[in-house]
């Protein structure tokens, strides 16, 4: 951590020594410049006063990632979690999994089992073909309802272009790209096709991933000295050549996008959207590692299904000075998905197949009206139906038969129907103020089948509501300050995931489910600074603090009076989710930008945040998806024809005292301290990016990641991090 600070510091040295050459320099961004859709309607950044972290297709393009989940982090404010190598379960402020809420084109991703262990729904979009990325920081229940706790992270995709001429206009890219830490193979293409009222437009990306290689400097405790191999109806634990490549990792996918676009004249705006995504089977790494007490693989296989997401959108504008509403928004998206787990124990010739398939259905109904010139409003009304159909399959490999099993959930619905109303007053030229409610009814039915699992219910039944609000200000003193503040209150109500599952959460315990669940509720407070300093400096500031009352917590239960039940061959603890506790998070997100000499320019972004929750005995743990300190430091270049990036990415250590209870039984995962203790070291990685435009056609991007082969395994993450990296990818525009 030590090197850190001092790099850190060199860095900022650098910048002040450049700010006596400002003559030269070009006027950084404006503080108020950001256009941005927060509230499903398009602001500009000076109006919200919520953190909101922009991250533009410039961005993208430069630092090539290979999913949408490492998109995230270039934003330098998201700490992203990788249980395998198709995973990325971002951290927020505190919060991941469902207490975060996706949205792609205005629709939640959110589904019914969502759950509060770590997610890999994001690597179903496909990076190539995003438009603009925001994530909003804090809670934002009151425009997206449940689960918006910690924050959202919304998704634009590409938007058809119209001609503006008479003449049809036909444009697009194509790209291709490699990654040396992966043997990465990636091809991607878009075209846009665009008369004057009709437009189009298509985008495909394939994507194949070999092994991933970690790098050479590390802790030992990473390795992977062996794994486990099929042989002759035998699992045999063969040596692994090289025990950098992390065996088996390996997985492909695929993304298509396909959009149509009319607009017959300037008040309606319909556009369509088809969105299908999907992946190869791949293996969930972090149970790959997990041995018994006598060393050896607990698993001869454990692996993911292929898979699955597919989105139809239809999304109506509307512009008309009614009585009513300005402009109103019409998004109808039906959604399917689709995952599974199949797993094994090593030698044991009984393969257990769970599959969860989940039909999404909404509806979205958003106006705006402006009262007065200093009034506007917003409102609209929400409906969500989840449809979960989950199965399981137990199949005997040596046998060849297949016979019904316990499904992870139960056949269920849930639903959720929500009316907002948000209002905005410009008290002055200065200061504006924003209000919001949402009054949110949610219904669960849930059907259990008690053939494998004796439950004391057959069925459980939610029906609740939840009222929500924020209060905020932004004040601005002159062109050079923001300040801002919000405080808002925010719901996760019990999905399925809460309510119903059965699964092994490690070794020795068993969730099962439990009907009497309530929602839980996030009460928010946060403070934001920004100061522009003269034309060429910008800094940021936000202070927060979050409570978490009612919180779903894994706790020890039990199933018709017994605390211990025999599950997969192991008499094991019973667990459920429970309204068990109280959670507290806090924290501080800090960044400089500096526009510097013939060019040049600097950044950093640092994220601290601290978090603890009552355990069962009443004492305290540190939060589970707290991250630690962590944050990227930046220094680039740019021209007419090449850009050039050399940054530092660093997060801080989490001792075996800091890390929370649940994480500590986890030693697979971690390294081990000098007293035996399992612990998360801290660790940064040196990185060069480079793009180059060759022509106005032809663009060369290429980086270096890793530069110094770092072997790292982010906090709480089951794979470690690539390790030394080069990556090369064409662009080709028409």
């Amino acid at each position: 951590m030590k090197k850190i600070i001092q790099y850190i510091l060199l860095l900022c040295s650098v910048v002040a020594f450049s700010q006596t050459e400002q003559d030269s320099i070009k006027p950084s961004k404006e503080l108020s410049e950001v256009v941005i859709s927060a509230n499903r309607w398009k602001q500009n950044s000076k109006d919200i006063p919520q953190k909101v972290s922009v991250i533009l297709p410039t961005k993208v393009a430069l630092h090539n990632p290979q999913t949408a989940a490492d998109l995230l982090t270039i934003s330098g404010k998201v700490f992203m979690q990788k249980s395998q190598q198709g995973g990325g379960s971002p951290m927020i402020r505190g919060f991941a999994t469902n207490r975060l809420l996706y949205a792609i084109d205005g629709v939640r991703m959110n589904t019914a089992i969502f759950r509060g262990g770590n997610i890999q729904n994001v690597i179903s979009l496909d990076p190539f073909a995003t438009e603009q990325t925001e994530v909003v920081f804090g809670p934002g229940s009151v425009m997206y309802g449940s689960d918006a706790i910690g924050g959202v992270m919304s998704f634009q995709t590409l938007t058809p272009q119209f001609s503006a001429t008479s003449k049809s206009k036909i444009s697009g890219n194509a790209v291709s790209r490699f990654s040396s830490a992966n043997n990465e193979k990636t091809g991607h293409f878009d075209v846009n096709v665009g008369w004057e009222n009709w437009a189009t437009i298509t985008s495909f990306s394939s994507n194949d991933f070999g092994d991933l290689r970690m790098g050479s400097h590390g802790p030992d405790e990473y390795l992977r000295p062996f794994y486990v191999q099929r042989q002759n109806g035998t699992d045999v634990v063969v040596t692994n050549y090289d025990p950098l490549v992390q065996k088996p990792t390996a997985y492909s996918q695929i993304n298509l996008m396909q959009k149509v676009r009319f607009k017959p004249n300037e008040k309606w705006d319909f556009q369509y959207g088809l969105h299908f995504s999907e992946t190869s089977s791949y293996s969930r790494y972090d149970r790959h590692i997990r041995y018994t007490n006598a060393g050896l693989p607990r698993y001869g296989e454990f692996n993911y299904g292929p898979q699955k997401w597919i989105m139809n959108n239809l999304n109506i504008m509307h512009q008309s000075k009614s009585k009513l509403f300005d402009e109103m928004a019409f998004r109808f998206a039906y959604q399917f998905f689709e995952e599974s787990r199949m797993s094994r124990n090593i030698n044991n010739p009984n393969r257990e197949i769970r599959t969860e398939k989940v039909h999404a259905y909404s509806i979205n109904a958003d106006f705006t009206k402006a009262i007065t010139t200093k009034n506007n409003i917003l409102y609209g009304v929400e409906y969500v139906l989840n449809d979960v159909i989950s199965t399981g399959i137990n199949q005997n490999i040596v046998a060849g038969i297949s016979q019904d099993g316990p499904s992870r959930y139960p056949q269920a619905t849930w639903q959720s129907l929500g009316v907002y109303l948000n209002n905005q007053y410009k008290v002055s030229d200065k200061t504006k103020i924003q209000t919001g409610l949402r009054y949110n009814v949610f219904i669960l039915n849930a059907d259990f089948d008690t053939t494998f699992y004796r439950f004391p219910f057959t069925s459980a039944t939610i029906n609740n509501g939840s009222l929500t609000g924020s209060a905020g200000f932004v004040f601005r003193p002159n062109n050079q300050w923001i300040i801002s503040s919000n405080v808002a209150t925010a719901f996760r109500s019990p999905n399925i995931d809460d309510v119903g599952k059965v699964f092994d959460s490690e070794p020795g315990s068993v969730v099962i489910p439990n009907p009497d669940l309530e929602a839980e509720y996030a009460y928010n407070m946060d403070l934001n600074i920004a100061k522009q300093i003269g034309k060429y400096v910008k800094i940021d500031f936000s202070t927060y603090y979050t409570l978490l009352d009612n919180a779903l917590v894994r706790r020890d239960f039990t199933l018709n009076g017994a605390s211990q039940i025999m599950y997969d061959g192991e008499l094991s603890q019973v667990q459920a989710i429970q309204n068990a506790a109280k959670a507290n998070v806090y924290g501080i997100q800090a960044g400089v930008e500096v526009k510097m000499p013939s060019g040049f320019r600097f950044s950093t972004d640092l994220n601290f945040q601290k978090g603890e929750e009552e355990l069962d005995n009443g004492d305290k743990s540190p939060s589970r998806h707290a991250a630690p300190f962590f944050g990227v430091s930046r220094i680039g270049y740019a021209n007419s024809k090449l850009d050039l990036e050399f940054n530092m990415q660093f997060s801080d250590e989490v001792g075996f005292d800091d890390l929370a209870e649940e994480e500590k039984s986890k030693k697979e995962i971690y390294a081990i301290d000098g007293n035996g203790n399992p612990y998360s070291p801290s660790w940064y990685t040196l990185n060069l990016k480079s793009m180059y435009k060759l022509n106005k056609n032809f663009t060369l991007t290429a980086g270096l990641e890793n530069i110094t082969d770092q072997r790292y395994r982010p906090y709480s993450s089951g794979i470690v991090s690539p390790g030394k990296n080069f990556i090369l990818a064409l662009r080709a525009a028409f």
